[in-house]
């Protein structure tokens, strides 16, 4: 009630696209190649040696890229593949695309991850694969996966959407499981408008995976008119998830910035966490140690028994102070697709369904003043002190 904090929207996330972006995508825009030119390969090689990874193969989303390292991994009817309820849906759906059943596991309580433990309990004779997602920018407990993977015979895809930049025991996300895949979309910490990446060591993953994002064919345009050939095979069922050169354009001058905009990511999140640990009845996130977190995300648990109040009660609150506040995630298994088909009724993971009534993303990017980002905590102090001090009780 009363004025808002804010009188112009903030959203929760949000691109920057700067004078040298818009340039680098006009010099496209002008060459001889406007898509799966040079640019696309000078992007993966950029990407592949930000992460230390051997390989990199741009997809046309992060979507795209989970579907490719999917049938890279070799994916399909009658396998099965272990991953969180706590993602977006395209993390399971990518196993769907392939025919294969994806297998969910609780997350653990503080970061949100998937649970080693119970990814262990879910391995059958039919796994083939464990797709564990950094969620919010925070890495998986990956030597617990990786070291199940190795036991089982399993491939890890990593889904690193959320963590470009984050760092596990002092090494880049990217280089550490079998596949990992990256998002650009505008939102996360670097944008080609839509696009995606898988990172690997292995140049049979980057293969099939060139393969596949080309519709099966087995060398790309460029190839042939270099060479001054016109004949082509396809060798597999692929689909065209090529990313343009000017989406890879946009994207190698948004990486030359990303160790200055992830360093102002954590900035923000670090003046969060101080200002929201002291904050009745709300649970800022954890960081566990040996871990550099990216903070694509800043999820806040309320409390809502403590508070006297739903998540949806606070979340409209925070809008109403025109924050952009969004929450991350339903969980994939109470979407009604995944209900209707695989029979979940609700219940079978309760810590993500416990957290999912608790969370809120609060606004987070790089381009946001220190006067945004106190608005964001006189907010929601605003709103969390209002109803923590008898404010009056939701009925939703």
């Amino acid at each position: 009630g009363g004025t808002p904090v804010r009188h112009s929207p903030l959203p929760y996330g949000h691109h920057a696209i700067e004078e040298e972006d818009i340039e680098a995508v006009v010099q496209v825009l002008r060459s001889d190649w406007i898509t799966t030119g040079p640019k696309v390969r000078e992007f993966e090689d950029a990407m592949a040696d930000f992460v230390g990874a051997k390989y990199a193969v741009a997809f046309s989303s992060g979507t795209a890229a989970l579907h490719g390292a999917a049938f890279a991994a070799g994916l399909g009817p009658g396998d099965e593949a272990v991953t969180t309820p706590m993602t977006f849906c395209a993390t399971a759906n990518c196993v769907v695309y392939q025919g294969a059943r994806p297998v969910f596991a609780d997350v653990t309580a503080d970061t949100l991850n998937i649970d080693p433990e119970e990814v262990a309990r879910r391995i059958t004779p039919r796994t083939r694969a464990i797709l564990p997602v950094d969620y919010a920018g925070h890495p998986a407990d990956l030597e617990a996966i990786l070291s199940l993977a190795e036991r089982h015979g399993l491939v890890v895809i990593e889904d690193a959407c959320h963590a470009l930049g984050a760092e596990y025991r002092e090494e880049r996300v990217g280089h550490l499981s079998d596949m990992t895949v990256f998002s650009f979309h505008p939102v996360k910490h670097l944008t080609t408008a839509e696009g995606g990446m898988i990172t690997t060591e292995s140049a049979e993953f980057a293969r099939k995976a060139r393969l596949f994002r080309n519709h099966g064919i087995d060398q790309e345009a460029r190839e042939r008119q270099k060479e001054g050939r016109w004949f082509y095979e396809m060798v597999a069922l692929g689909y065209n998830y090529r990313l343009s050169d000017i989406g890879c354009a946009l994207g190698l001058s948004q990486l030359a910035k990303q160790e200055r905009n992830l360093a102002r990511r954590c900035e923000i999140a670090e003046r969060y966490t101080q200002a929201f640990q002291a904050l009745p009845g709300v649970t800022p996130p954890s960081v566990l140690p040996g871990v550099k977190h990216a903070w694509h995300l800043y999820p806040l648990r309320f409390d809502a028994g403590r508070l006297n109040m739903t998540r949806d009660k606070v979340f409209r609150a925070l809008r109403a102070e025109n924050l952009g506040v969004n929450v991350h995630y339903i969980p994939v298994h109470q979407h009604p697709y995944y209900r209707d088909r695989f029979g979940y009724r609700g219940g079978e993971y309760p810590v993500a369904e416990a957290a999912y009534r608790e969370l809120i993303t609060l606004p987070l990017f790089p381009g946001m003043l220190n006067s945004d980002v106190e608005d964001v905590i006189q907010a929601t102090s605003k709103v969390v002190r209002h109803f923590a001090d008898g404010g009056p009780r939701a009925s939703s």
